[in-house]
């Protein structure tokens, strides 16, 4: 089993905020987002109808705030391992509304790395966290990615 211990990075990028951006938000950015990934629900699309809701007014979908990171630039942690990078995944943690006028802080974070073997045998993970927070100083949405690297397979 391959520890923590062995796998060669740049450790010190380890738990280090780095500041992606500050982003203002508003109302047709979230209502054209919604659209675009096919939401229909009226909190995310229509004020009216909004207001009504225990929000009181349009917020963001859930997903709404990986606008703000994809593609974003992250330190490279040096991860010596493997021929063939790839991104694994993502998790997108919503805990606050986004609403318009909101002015979003996301900075990330090298949250973990780690080794894996699965079928095409060894893996070496890195995880990213991305923080949103907002203008009252409440983090809004955590978003996690992870990112592989490997061997490419020797057929």
């Amino acid at each position: 089993m391959t520890t923590d211990a062995d796998i060669e990075y740049d450790r010190s990028l380890l738990g280090v905020e780095h500041p992606v951006g500050t982003f203002e938000v508003t109302q047709e950015m979230i209502v054209d987002f919604a659209r675009s990934t096919g939401e229909t629900n009226p909190v995310y699309l229509d004020e009216e109808q909004a207001a009504q809701s225990r929000y009181g007014g349009i917020i963001a979908p859930p997903t709404f705030c990986n606008i703000f990171i994809s593609g974003g630039k992250r330190p490279d942690p040096g991860i010596k391992f493997g021929d063939l990078s790839f991104f694994a995944g993502q998790a997108i943690e919503s805990l606050q509304p986004v609403r318009p006028g909101d002015t979003l802080e996301a900075a990330t974070r090298l949250k973990e790395v780690y080794a894996k073997t699965g079928r095409s045998g060894k893996m070496v993970f890195a995880v990213w966290e991305t923080s949103l927070t907002n203008q009252k100083d409440e983090t809004v949405a955590l978003v996690r990615e992870s990112f592989v690297r490997r061997n490419r397979s020797r057929r």
